[in-house]
């Protein structure tokens, strides 16, 4: 009989727990959650209060049995899920599910997984916090209200196959609207004017570069402004010198690790999320979904310790910061390490990166403010009302940026100003050089996925456990998606004045490049616009927060779940009603024009397969005739010039090997087609223009180079072969590929050694 059964959520949390603790004691993992709503209806009684359905996973069946058996034999069950709602509400399910006495359980928490943090948490078991449990059950609850009553009307006013999900579609409308500001955003040019003064008998290296007050609009302006000054005289107007403290940022939440480990590392958010959990499960890290930057007392007294140790006294400043979000639970803690004096982890690189990243952000934060001389220059002409201004810092001390810095989004570094010499007010300078650049305003910058968690933190909509899930669904529904625009070439001018002359060239820079940033899809444009017009409380931004803050309430015991919901659904549930029996229909199309040899109306429509261009009515006799769109060509932003090229295709050239030849456009670019067989066209040939003995000519290339991969083939089975890859030999089959392992020669292989191989491997899968 086991004397105390610990059931934690995961078999890698479970893993490092069973180490902590004696023979006593058997830790065993449930798997997340065992039960959800019912998969059949809706799950939620309405009629009996909104009374949840729960059934097991089916999944979960063979864990709740092994689990309801291994309960039964032991004296106490430690209840050891996460300290958050979701958490809580695993551990309530599982006594629900397993059936277990009152008086056998025991509920502990801790947030980190140490053997100190353990053993105290086994001292100090508490009851299961119902609060937030219900909590975690409102929204449940709420959320699935949402889906399934307004995602049939999607189905039914925009397309099949869709859904809605409540803090995911005002995800989604914040990245609409951004793309539709990008749209309308109209962009200006401006001169930026950059000066180099050296003060009268200086050196030549005594460089005073500074920049105009004012943006100068036009060329001649920039050239009028050069004539009107270039005979005048130079003061200082100001030298002002002023100390400058700098303080480190806070210890981490979820959401800013997951905004520095996307600046720094280039993680996604569920890449970030993902490595967290694995370190925070292995013992490394405190709990990883917080929104509170407090830090105990006990991690504050480690960090001096480590700090004093490696930088000096002088580096150490005790720190206590205050969460300013609202909701946040300041009992827990921020993300930090387990053990300060641990620099490094061992592990695999995107952990080891990851670690140390919040190893620095932690004991930054705890470290002196960096000490800074900032000053700044004036510079005035008597020929004009328009300023100079030159400013640099000059670093003291370094402090807490001996270890890190934060970073920021979207930072552009562009400064100009550097002062390589002593100024006083009243001195005289001598202009130089001026030098004057075109420049164009940028539109708003498009979300990464980090930033999108930043400004819905910002307005309060989510929590630190839905960020990551909500990132991830919108782009899964296919509403938004991670787009790369390899930008334009801009000339643009630059005027410079030296040595009493004025002259002009022009440079050529990218601009409009973008990388891995969200953007809207077609169907998530067409979504949002229904969602906006017919259910503009549940997308309405201070809505949405508000529900949140009820949730919060309901976790402290200060609000009823039930009666949330109730104030929640009815008026929602007017506006399913009044969107359900609306005649209007969003339809996904655009009218480009008229095709001038048939007479007939060129659409670009949103059918159910995707996007699609159509000349022609669907109500006419006469067939209308489509084609596909290429990939990055959307509902928005295609032409009629570009859909009438797509209607050329597909071209017969004519027959080869007694099979036709054909050209075709396609998502990823045009091909040519023979004997059901595809090949790309070489990027420098136009598909228009690809003459007959060209395609035959990419044909037999192409069939020259197939045949050099192949190693080896076989009279039992033609569709086996073992091929040379990128990565080495392989054994194909039936569109499947399987590892050849090293010690074999491929050449070597017998059929029935193939045979072998593919069993094996298809074992280990």
């Amino acid at each position: 009989m086991t004397k105390n059964l610990v059931i934690v959520e995961s078999p890698a949390k479970a893993k490092t727990i069973e180490g902590f603790l004696g023979k006593d004691y058997m830790v065993k993992s449930s798997f997340g959650h065992v039960r959800d709503l019912c998969k059949k209806g809706f799950g939620v009684d309405i009629e009996a209060g909104f009374l949840p359905i729960y059934e097991i996973s089916a999944d979960k069946k063979k864990v709740v049995a092994e689990l309801s058996k291994l309960s039964k034999q032991a004296e106490t069950i430690w209840l050891a899920s996460d300290e958050d709602r979701e958490g809580e509400a695993i551990s309530w399910h599982l006594v629900q599910a397993l059936n277990l006495p009152e008086d056998k359980i025991k509920r502990i928490v801790f947030n980190e997984i140490t053997k100190n943090a353990i053993l105290n948490a086994i001292k100090n078991p508490r009851n299961i916090d119902i609060d937030l449990v219900y909590a975690q059950q409102a929204r449940r609850v709420l959320d699935r209200l949402v889906g399934f009553e307004v995602s049939p009307i999607l189905w039914k006013k925009v397309k099949p196959a869709l859904s809605a999900g409540r803090v995911q579609s005002v995800a989604v409308r914040l990245i609409v609207e951004r793309e539709a500001a990008i749209k309308d955003f109209k962009p200006e040019t401006y001169f930026r004017v950059v000066t180099v003064f050296i003060p009268q008998g200086g050196k030549s290296t005594e460089i005073v570069r500074a920049e105009l007050s004012d943006k100068l609009k036009t060329k001649q302006e920039v050239i009028d402004f050069i004539n009107c000054i270039k005979d005048g005289t130079f003061t200082v107007s100001s030298v002002e010198k002023k100390p400058v403290s700098k303080c480190p940022a806070p210890p981490f939440t979820t959401s800013t690790l997951q905004q520095e480990a996307s600046r720094k590392l280039g993680f996604s958010v569920l890449k970030t999320m993902t490595v967290a959990q694995q370190l925070y499960e292995s013992g490394k890290i405190t709990y990883m979904r917080t929104d509170s930057v407090h830090l105990s007392e006990a991690a504050i007294t480690a960090a001096k310790e480590e700090i004093v140790n490696v930088y000096g006294a002088e580096y150490s400043k005790s720190r206590r910061f205050v969460t300013k979000t609202k909701g946040a639970q300041e009992a827990h803690e921020a993300i930090r390490p387990s053990y300060m004096n641990r620099q490094t982890i061992e592990g695999d690189i995107a952990s080891q990166k990851l670690y140390s990243l919040i190893w620095k952000r932690t004991v930054a934060s705890q470290m002196a403010d960096a000490k800074v001389e900032s000053t700044t220059v004036n510079i005035i002409s008597n020929k004009t009302d328009k300023h100079f201004t030159a400013k640099t810092d000059l670093l003291l001390f370094d402090g807490f940026l001996k270890v890190y810095n934060e970073s920021e989004d979207d930072l552009i570094n562009d400064e100009v100003s550097v002062i390589k010499t002593q100024l006083t007010e009243g001195q005289y300078v001598n202009l130089q050089q001026l030098e004057a650049t075109e420049k164009v305003t940028k539109p708003p910058f498009r979300y990464s996925e980090a930033s999108l968690v930043k400004k819905m933190e910002e307005l309060g909509i989510g929590r630190p456990s839905t960020y990551a899930p909500t990132v991830s669904t919108i782009q899964k529904r296919g509403y938004v998606e991670k787009i790369k625009l390899p930008g334009t070439s801009r000339q643009y001018e630059i005027i410079k004045y030296k040595n009493d002359t004025i002259s002009e060239s022009a440079a050529v820079e990218k601009e409009g490049v973008v990388n891995g940033k969200l953007a809207p899809t077609d169907i998530g444009i067409l979504v949002n616009k229904f969602l906006v017009a017919n259910f503009k409380d549940i997308l309405d931004y201070n809505f949405t927060a508000n529900i949140e803050k009820q949730f919060d309430d309901i976790a402290k015991g200060k609000l009823v779940w039930s009666n949330m919901i109730h104030d929640f659904y009815y008026p929602f549930h007017d506006e399913v009603t009044s969107a359900n029996n609306t005649k209007e229909k969003i339809r996904g199309e655009r009218l480009l024009g008229v095709d001038p040899a048939s007479g007939k109306n060129v659409y670009v429509k949103l059918g159910r397969y995707g996007l699609m261009a159509q000349i022609g009515e669907s109500e006419d006799e006469e067939k209308p005739r489509f084609t596909g769109l290429k990939k990055g060509q959307t509902l928005e932003n295609v032409t009629f010039e570009e859909v009438m090229e797509l209607f050329k295709f597909p071209k017969n050239l004519g027959q080869y090997e007694d099979v036709d030849i054909t050209i075709g456009q396609g998502k990823y670019g045009p091909y040519i087609r023979h004997n059901n067989k595809f090949y790309s066209i070489p990027s420098g040939i136009q598909p228009q223009e690809i003459t007959y003995q060209q395609a035959i000519d990419i044909i037999e290339a192409k069939r020259k180079e197939d045949k050099s991969k192949i190693i080896k083939s076989f009279t039992e089975n033609p569709d086996l072969l073992i091929l040379n890859g990128r990565y080495g030999p392989y054994i194909a089959c039936n569109k499947v590929n399987y590892k050849i392992p090293k010690t074999v020669v491929p050449s070597e292989l017998l059929y029935s050694d193939c045979l072998t191989i593919m069993e094996k491997e298809k074992k280990k899968k």
